[in-house]
């Protein structure tokens, strides 16, 4: 496979990995005050995502793609509300173990990631079509 092609298929991968990492981030912003229920019931779980390089052998390239789908395992915050629904006997409501500074911070990171992959998609093209044009010019 041409060196263009294999960039090209790299990137892509990596297009696909940081899609789906913004996805698990954008849905973990979206629960981040998601209570349990019923009283003392657990809230929503953070959600991660693992990725790994996997070699597509018909191409002989590596390629990133996702490993496996998680849940953070980092204990619930705790707020006293006795008037929330979720309350337990206490008063006290179970909120998910999400952190929106480190959302934010993976959002931030995933975006730059999917912005480089998609620079060298359009890099590739860039030679590509330059490429043709130089061989249309010398026939």
């Amino acid at each position: 496979m041409d060196p263009l092609t294999s960039a090209s298929r790299i990137a892509g991968s990596g297009l696909e990995a940081q899609s789906t990492r913004m996805r698990i981030i954008a849905e973990n912003l979206a629960n981040a005050n998601s209570t349990g229920e019923t009283a003392g019931a657990d809230p929503f779980r953070r959600k991660t995502v693992t990725f790994e390089s996997v070699l597509d052998r018909a191409s002989g390239i590596n390629r990133v793609e996702v490993k496996s789908f998680g849940v953070d395992r980092a204990p619930f915050r705790f707020e006293h509300d006795p008037s929330h629904p979720a309350a337990d006997e206490n008063g006290y409501v179970k909120l998910p173990n999400v952190n929106m500074l480190v959302e934010m911070a993976d959002m931030r990171e995933a975006n730059r990631g999917y912005e480089a992959n998609l620079s060298v998609i359009k890099q590739t093209r860039s030679m590509v079509s330059m490429t043709l044009d130089l061989l249309r010019s010398s026939s």
